[in-house]
């Protein structure tokens, strides 16, 4: 199985996701972000300081190749900047009750690193500027809501802040090393429980939408 993402303009993942489907995508899940990248990045990634769809579909290895084609073509009607879409890799999924276990044949080795960021509310600026200096082109803020409880915070000796912001940066996988260091020295992420962050390998990295002539 193959998670394919993509990351658009809001407004624009419906004819992605009906592309998808005339492909044989049974369907997908569709997120909205913020991009955060400078100006002299958006023509390449497409994540500019707008708001962002992020579509998430997971395809089956035989309609992989087909539902990407179908993206790729429905993107090239727009210029060149329109988003970028990648992939993750999926060992184990949930269907139909059962846990499906998939063994992916060994593949090149990923060029890019997906790095997912989580902090409290009002600091995921602030981890991208640091990102930015370390030489991430730009990334994809989503709000979100963490679960901890008021007795989770009197157990673990933390202040939990249920307003979270997830950052996803898309970076080129020789740079990912500086970026994280970069991003575990701000002083809003000294104090215990104030954010994570984790890293995935992407394959398939490519910018969408067709560039001028």
């Amino acid at each position: 199985m193959k998670l394919l993402i993509c990351i658009v303009p809001h407004g624009k993942s419906e004819r992605i996701t009906l592309a998808a489907r005339k492909a044989g995508a049974t369907g997908g899940t569709v997120l909205m972000g913020r991009g955060t990248a400078r100006n002299q990045v958006l023509e390449m990634l497409g994540l500019g300081d707008t708001r962002k769809d992020l579509i998430y579909m997971l395809l089956d290895d035989e309609l992989y190749g087909a539902v990407r084609t179908a993206v790729l073509q429905e993107a090239s009607k727009e210029k060149s900047g329109f988003g970028i879409v990648f992939t993750i890799d999926v060992e184990k999924f949930l269907k139909n009750s059962s846990i499906n276990i998939q063994k992916e044949d060994s593949m090149a080795e990923a060029t890019h690193t997906l790095i997912s960021i989580i902090v409290n509310d009002g600091f995921a600026d602030d981890v991208m500027a640091a990102a930015r200096k370390a030489g991430a082109g730009g990334g994809t803020i989503i709000n979100a809501r963490g679960t901890g409880r008021e007795d989770d915070a009197k157990f673990f000796g933390i202040t939990i802040v249920p307003e979270k912001e997830m950052l996803l940066i898309l970076a080129e996988k020789s740079k990912s090393d500086a970026i994280l260091d970069a991003v575990r020295s701000l002083p809003c992420l000294q104090t215990k429980g104030a954010g994570i962050t984790y890293c995935i390998d992407v394959n398939d990295f490519t910018p969408l939408g067709t560039p001028k002539k």
